[in-house]
């Protein structure tokens, strides 16, 4: 009688235990989804973004003069928008005027974490969700060309 009283009460326990794991196992794997997804964009910008800007700002066939660094950082972030136009991420690119005569481009991508691939909302009770963000900075002498510092 002793035993069939402890047999029942520890049935269902395994269910229990999964109902209240579950939950939290698939918060941590949308995480480490996230996180393995955005290290591995981060990487592929910084490597593909300092090309573009290579390519385009230190060619004086594509860059022309000085005062067309405008047009070199909207050329490169629409190169860098094609190489990653997920619904997810957003590119930008500005350049700045340093002193004698560099230019310092900034590409900037911004990561929106996703559901496995399915957009996530941007507002949790009344709480904006922050973006993940990562820079890529390269400085070129627009004087000399094919220079890169």
């Amino acid at each position: 009688m002793a035993c069939a009283r402890k047999l029942r009460e520890g049935r269902g326990q395994a269910t229990v235990e999964l109902a209240v794991v579950l939950p939290v196992a698939i918060i941590v794997a949308v995480i480490v989804v996230n996180a393995l997804s955005f290290f591995g964009t981060c990487a592929s910008f910084d490597r593909v973004a300092r090309q573009t800007i290579c390519a385009y700002a230190a060619a004086p066939a594509v860059a022309g003069d000085t005062a067309g660094s405008a047009d070199v950082a909207h050329a490169v972030e629409a190169e860098l928008q094609r190489a990653f136009g997920a619904s997810n991420v957003e590119v930008s690119v500005t350049v700045g005027g340093t002193s004698l005569g560099l230019q310092r481009y900034t590409a900037c991508i911004e990561y929106a974490p996703t559901l496995f691939g399915l957009g996530l909302r941007d507002e949790v009770f009344g709480v904006t969700l922050p973006r993940l963000s990562h820079e890529a900075r390269m400085t070129v002498d627009a004087y000399r060309p094919g220079v890169l510092l």
